[in-house]
């Protein structure tokens, strides 16, 4: 596949500046700088802490939900933030692939490994948080590495269609933000998934609950709260007792993984005409 040209040394090369001068530029006229990177995501999960956990006590079956809003959080900021720089990555690169031949996978891959230096640093907050907030860390908390590389790989996925559609389609940008708060409210994020159980009945609520989890972020985000914080964030492996039907969100995260490779790399060999 094409995508494996990114390993040559020119790429990697190209791949290493790239990412390290996105990271240096996107906070370098503000007075704060890089501490933006941290309080972003502590500003907005303070909105959402006093709304919906103080006010309308979100959450209160589940033990260090609040923590797990935090964590939930950082997790869909990470895939907003691969999947909007993807998106526009090849259109901003359009005169350096005039100039220089070299694999466009670089100009996506770029911006979501920008994104996940960003993700690392916020991981480091959630877990200090959680350990002042009495969560117990156990063994299992290595979990999130896979699930980390699961939301990366999703997320990559994503950003190499939107990253091809925006160069044809620039009205792809605002149908994108809608598409984003659609889904974040259709993401346990703020609120728990027994919230859905409880309140929508005994004969939907439950049902609702199972399907919710078989969107991919969906699984990610509980798996990651059931292995970080506490066992009792329910996840699809216990809702399910068809194993297969529990793989469903981990075979679409590869399926959209190789989808949007697939898709990008047919679409890269004009990107330099169209930008």
């Amino acid at each position: 596949m094409r995508i494996f040209e990114i390993f040559t040394e020119k790429n990697r090369v190209l791949l290493k500046a790239m990412v390290s001068t996105d990271f240096k530029l996107r906070y370098q006229q503000s007075f704060l700088g890089y501490i933006w990177s941290v309080l972003k995501p502590l500003m907005l999960f303070s909105v959402m802490y006093m709304v919906f956990v103080r006010f309308l006590k979100f959450g209160a079956d589940v033990p260090h939900f609040s923590v797990g809003l935090l964590l939930g959080i950082t997790m869909w900021n990470f895939f907003a933030e691969t999947t909007a720089g993807a998106m526009g990555s090849v259109v901003s690169h359009g005169d350096l692939m005039r100039k220089i031949n070299f694999s466009k996978f670089v100009v996506v891959i770029s911006s979501a490994l920008s994104a996940l230096i960003n993700f690392g640093i916020n991981f480091v907050v959630v877990l200090i948080f959680a350990l002042i907030n009495g969560v117990s860390l156990s063994w299992s908390a290595l979990w999130i590495i896979p699930l980390t590389l699961e939301l990366f790989v999703v997320s990559l996925g994503v950003g190499f269609f939107l990253g091809a559609l925006y160069v044809t389609f620039r009205d792809l940008s605002p149908i994108w933000e809608v598409v984003m708060q659609a889904g974040f409210y259709a993401t346990p994020i703020i609120y728990p998934v027994s919230l859905v159980a409880t309140n929508l009945g005994p004969h939907y609520g439950p049902l609702l609950s199972r399907l919710i989890l078989l969107n991919p972020l969906a699984q990610i985000v509980q798996d990651a709260r059931h292995v970080l914080i506490a066992p009792e964030n329910p996840i699809i492996w216990d809702s399910f007792s068809n194993p297969l039907v529990s793989m469903i969100p981990v075979v679409l995260c590869v399926l959209i993984f190789i989808g949007g490779i697939s898709y990008f790399s047919s679409k890269s060999k004009n990107f330099a005409e169209l930008v």
